[in-house]
């Protein structure tokens, strides 16, 4: 691959990390709104605290669809430079409406730990593609 096509492919590449990264921390930002609601929620919140909490966290879903979406794209981009990375993001449906008919300490420290692992996910996630993403940089 002449320099120029090289360079081309590279850019590309940079460009798709980045909207991944910019998705990633969307998610990351909607994920920590969910965990602080759900911790309002397990210290005796209401089901305004959980509709709120939902809210969150249907928006880190959607978030993570288009980050999934850019991961897949950068992916293909990493291909053209030569580079390989594979990154996964899969959170699960977060218990979907379950805390919403089971008001109780227990469903919301479950819910809890499913918000709070999907955060670490995501967070891995964004440590990976910031890392692929500063190695195309310096090429």
């Amino acid at each position: 691959m002449d320099r120029a096509l090289f360079l081309k492919e590279r850019d590309e590449a940079i460009a798709a990390g980045e909207r991944a990264l910019v998705s990633l921390k969307r998610a990351q930002s909607e994920l920590s709104g969910a965990r602080t609601w759900g911790a309002i929620d397990m210290l005796g919140g209401s089901f305004f605290s959980s509709l709120i909490k939902r809210s969150k966290m249907k928006n880190a879903q959607a978030c993570l669809q288009q980050a999934s979406n850019d991961l897949a794209a950068f992916s293909r981009e990493l291909g053209d430079v030569n580079r390989f990375s594979y990154i996964n993001v899969d959170v699960g449906d977060l218990l979907g409406l379950a805390d919403l008919f089971y008001e109780n300490f227990l469903v919301d420290l479950l819910m809890q730990n499913r918000i709070n692992t999907a955060r670490g996910k995501v967070s891995d996630a964004i440590s990976k593609v910031q890392g692929a993403v500063d190695q195309l940089k310096r090429m």
